[in-house]
């Protein structure tokens, strides 16, 4: 398990790398999902950052994300005079600007695997994410069980099973904590929201990502948001 406790060669580290410091514009914690990957990754492997909140669905919100990147969505990693405005661009930005953090796989073919799950990640499982938003303060268990929701299901369940029967019962999905961990947390929220049944060795899985420093911080912080959004907390009939 990667330590959350910063290193102390970071500061010399972001000099080589000519930025002064990382500014991170994410939403709510409780349900941005897109927000949550950077974040973990960022919190996991200790790069240290400014966070940016934005509250999501409120009057001003697009005007407030218009001043941090005309994209009009976060997360947003701001370095310097450079933006990046999506999670996975962050993620390897980030990767290349720290390589000796180790946030892909060391080996070549598991690093071309976890670019892989964490690309369809990034571009796929629609039906989950419209019918299972996320929300970590809610309890929806049996809920939007479409027939596009099981299949996403099904298939984030093969990629796990693949990936943990490479680096063993006991891992993350590529050993260490990596970004393709970082990815599929949101995933374990909706999972844990919506009371999916998983076999053992995932739920396994899902326990261990629940446990990581980075992620049951993310987790203590949106319990403790006051910002509520009305279409996300209660689920239709």
């Amino acid at each position: 398990m990667q330590s959350t406790e910063l290193d102390p060669t970071l500061e010399q580290t972001l000099d080589a790398a000519g930025r002064a410091g990382l500014k991170l514009v994410i939403g709510n914690k409780n349900y941005s999902s897109w927000s949550m990957r950077p974040w973990v990754a960022m919190t996991a492997f200790g790069i240290p950052f400014e966070e940016v909140r934005i509250s999501l669905g409120r009057p001003d919100t697009s005007s407030r994300i218009a001043e941090h990147s005309t994209a009009g969505r976060v997360p947003v990693l701001i370095c310097g005079e450079t933006k990046v405005w999506d999670s996975l661009a962050i993620c390897e930005y980030l990767a290349e600007q720290f390589p000796d953090k180790g946030l892909w796989p060391h080996d070549a073919d598991a690093r071309a695997i976890a670019r892989s799950v964490c690309a369809e990640m990034h571009s796929g499982f629609g039906d989950l994410r419209s019918s299972m938003w996320m929300n970590i303060r809610a309890s929806f268990p049996g809920k939007g069980r479409t027939p596009g929701t099981q299949s996403d299901i099904a298939r984030i369940c093969e990629i796990w099973e693949d990936c943990l029967a490479r680096s063993g019962p006991h891992q993350f999905l590529f050993g260490d904590f990596s970004i393709a961990d970082a990815f599929y947390a949101p995933v374990v929220m909706r999972f844990r929201t919506y009371g999916v049944w998983l076999p053992p060795a995932l739920q396994a899985y899902m326990d261990r990502v629940v446990a990581h420093p980075a992620v049951a911080q993310w987790m203590r912080e949106a319990v403790a948001e006051a910002d509520r959004l009305e279409k996300y907390d209660s689920y239709p009939d």
